[in-house]
C-alpha cells in the first residue's frame, strides 16, 4: 500500500514552499510552547517543533537539486529548437538515466512506453512545441492507456496547458510533465 500525502495539509504546503518557511515556523512553535508551558515542560518546546524542522530540512534538500530559472530556461530553449528526432532520443536517453525501461511505440496517440517495476507508463511528446495544449493530445493519449492498460500517462509539453487539459489529465491519470520537472529530467 503506498501512502499518499494530502495534496492541501499542512505539511504538503509547507514541502512546496521556501525552506526557510518550516524553520520560521519551527521556532515560532518552541518559543510559544516555552513561553506557555510550565517550566517543568518547557523542554517539550523542542519536540513540538522537530516536525517542522524535518519538512524544513526535506523542502531545503529539495530545492537544492532543483535547477536554477536560468538553467531551467536554457534547456527548454534547447529543447524547443530540436527536430522531433533529437528530441525523442534525448527523452528516451532521460527516461533510461531515470532507470524507466523504455519502448518506443509506432503511432501517434502515444510515442513511449515505460515500465519500472511492473508498472506500465505511456509517454507522449510529439506536440511538446505547441505553445498551448488542449484536451485532444490528452483524450488521444488516454485511449492509448485505455487499450494497452497503462496505470498512468505522461504528456510532455513545453508550452502552458488549457485549464480544460489540467483537469481533463487530473481526472484520467496523466501527468503533464513541464517547467522545471522537464528541465530536471532532461539535466540527467
Amino acid at each position: 500500500m503506498k501512502l499518499k500525502m494530502a495534496h492541501n495539509s499542512l505539511f504538503a504546503i509547507l514541502l512546496r514552499s521556501r525552506w526557510w518557511v518550516s524553520f520560521l515556523i519551527a521556532a515560532a512553535t518552541a518559543l510559544l510552547a516555552r513561553l506557555l508551558l510550565p517550566k517543568d515542560y518547557q523542554w517539550l518546546a523542542v519536540f513540538s517543533a522537530l516536525p517542522f524542522i524535518v519538512i524544513g530540512a526535506i523542502a531545503a534538500w529539495k530545492q537544492l537539486q532543483q535547477p536554477s530559472p536560468a538553467r531551467v530556461q536554457e534547456t527548454l530553449q534547447a529543447m524547443g529548437a530540436m527536430p522531433w528526432a533529437k528530441f525523442a532520443d534525448t527523452l528516451e536517453q532521460a527516461f533510461r538515466a531515470d532507470g524507466q525501461e523504455v519502448t518506443r511505440l509506432p503511432g501517434p496517440k502515444a510515442d513511449f512506453q515505460l515500465t519500472r517495476a511492473g508498472s506500465l507508463t505511456l509517454v507522449s511528446g510529439r506536440r511538446w512545441k505547441a505553445a498551448r495544449t488542449g484536451v485532444e493530445p490528452l483524450r488521444e493519449l488516454q485511449a492509448a492507456m485505455a487499450a494497452s492498460g497503462a496505470a498512468s500517462g505522461l504528456y510532455v509539453a513545453l508550452g502552458e496547458p488549457s485549464d480544460a487539459a489540467i483537469a481533463f489529465a487530473r481526472e484520467n491519470g496523466i501527468q503533464i510533465l513541464r517547467g522545471n520537472d522537464l528541465a530536471r529530467l532532461m539535466r540527467r
